[in-house]
């Protein structure tokens, strides 16, 4: 009971998560990446499939037969002198076949007698059939290993892709609930001033010092501050939920940060130096799966001009009987050669060639467009980067202004040179500024988070 009791207590204690963490639990759980991996093994598998259609292949089969009545044959009996006339059957090949009369009148004749009759199978019988078969050529599975690679390849980098996507959402969950718990802790040290000096003009309101619509002014204000740490509280839940959901955890597990937010120095040096990386186009994912893309389409028209090639096959019979008849034409053993050879298909052929080529024309039409597409994308997401850095700078400035004029306020308020109205102004101010803040910091890390993802970096994953 003790023990436990022990792990309950432990198994309820939260689990500290740094971005690091986070992202090799994504890594290892996510649905999206063991899905991408199962594909890697169906891949593979499908390799081998094409290349086992080329390897000497070997069969069996067994058959069981029942005759309710045996054909028979008879090759004739012996002949005999007989002074009786038997009638000719054509079915036995008996009967008289010639005749003598003596002189004294007496009929002589010459009959065949019916010989045995041989059956020529037998009434149940079983056979199997063993065959080796092997493929000689085919332009049709030589395209094919060739289209095996590029198939792997191309789900190679779709799980590469995945692993980009995962990396991009953890990451981007995992800042959004660090700055609701940053924002949460910066609204509770104002609600916790806003009650103290509520309390200090409640007493100087009963001593007839201030107005009540002081007091209800700054509880107004305090109830505002509520509303906005309740709106976060269920943001973090949200928030929490989801990055379970993404890093492959149970919904009933808890979990805390441990990474700080970033902020200040080292927010704006990791985006300044993104300002500063040139593009390389291949290394982008999104540009080496239409490569991949445009290898498929050239296959595909290999494949359809292979479809004029002949295909030989080699194969090997051998066949056993349980019971053999008294004459048995069949061979047992049997060698020989397969060959298909396409002669004319009124055009078809020619028709599934030209739907191939004019696909390959079309995957490098796209290739171009994606390949400047990509490089547009690449520009817009460093000015954006650096527009969002900017807006980070002068809210970052903005809010320290803002802050410094709400605590001045408040002191002139609790002195009685500013009034109830000018400290709810400063403190609506105080708050708009501080959820910009946030928000620009939030803004500025998925910009910088998208831009790492074009560029296929991510100093936050190992092993991606």
């Amino acid at each position: 009971m003790f023990l436990t009791g022990t792990l309950l207590s432990s198994a309820q204690e939260p689990v500290r998560l740094s971005l690091q963490d986070a992202l090799k639990l994504a890594m290892q759980n996510n649905t999206n990446i063991l899905n991408s991996d199962l594909d890697l093994k169906i891949a593979q598998k499908k390799v081998w499939e094409t290349v086992s259609t080329g390897l000497p292949q070997i069969s069996a089969k067994g058959a069981y037969q029942h005759i309710f009545k045996v054909p028979t044959m008879s090759f004739g009996g012996k002949t005999t002198l007989s002074n009786t006339e038997v009638p000719w059957d054509p079915v036995t090949m008996s009967g008289t076949m010639s005749s003598l009369q003596l002189l004294s009148g007496e009929s002589i004749y010459l009959n065949s007698e019916a010989g045995t009759p041989i059956e020529l199978g037998v009434k149940s019988n079983t056979t199997f059939d063993f065959t080796l078969s092997q493929l000689i050529f085919s332009g049709s599975y030589i395209v094919g290993l060739q289209a095996t690679k590029v198939y792997y390849g191309l789900t190679k980098q779709n799980a590469e892709k995945a692993k980009l996507d995962v990396i991009e959402t953890v990451t981007n969950t995992y800042n959004m609930i660090q700055l609701a718990e940053e924002s949460r802790k910066i609204l509770a040290q104002n609600l916790e001033n806003i009650t103290k000096t509520l309390y200090e003009v409640s007493e100087m309101n009963k001593q007839g010092f201030l107005e009540k619509t002081d007091v209800d002014q700054l509880e107004l204000t305090g109830n505002t501050v509520r509303n906005a740490m309740n709106q976060i509280d269920s943001n973090l839940d949200m928030g929490y939920r989801l990055l379970k959901i993404q890093m492959g955890m149970d919904d009933a597990a808890k979990v805390e940060l441990s990474d700080p937010l970033e902020s200040g120095e080292s927010l704006t040096a990791s985006s300044v130096q993104l300002f500063s990386e040139s593009f390389n186009i291949g290394q982008n994912v999104d540009y080496q799966l239409i490569q991949t893309s445009e290898k498929a389409a050239k296959l595909e028209l290999d494949l359809a001009r292979a479809s004029y090639l002949p295909t030989i096959a080699g194969f090997y019979n051998h066949t056993e009987k349980l019971k053999a008849p008294a004459f048995d034409f069949s061979p047992k053993d049997v060698v020989g050669v397969n060959l298909s050879l396409p002669i004319f298909s009124s055009g078809q052929r020619s028709s599934i060639v030209s739907q191939k080529r004019f696909a390959l024309e079309k995957a490098k039409n796209t290739r171009q467009y994606v390949s400047s597409s990509l490089a547009m994308q690449s520009t817009q997401y460093q000015n954006d980067l650096k527009l969002k850095l900017e807006k980070y700078q002068n809210q970052k400035k903005s809010k320290e202004l803002s802050d410094d004029i709400y605590q001045r306020t408040l002191e002139k308020y609790k002195q009685g040179v500013a009034t109830s109205m000018d400290l709810m102004t400063s403190q609506n101010q105080y708050l708009t500024n501080l959820t910009n803040y946030y928000q620009a910091i939030y803004d500025l890390q998925g910009s910088r988070s998208k831009l790492e993802k074009l560029f296929n970096i991510n100093p936050n994953a190992e092993n991606k």
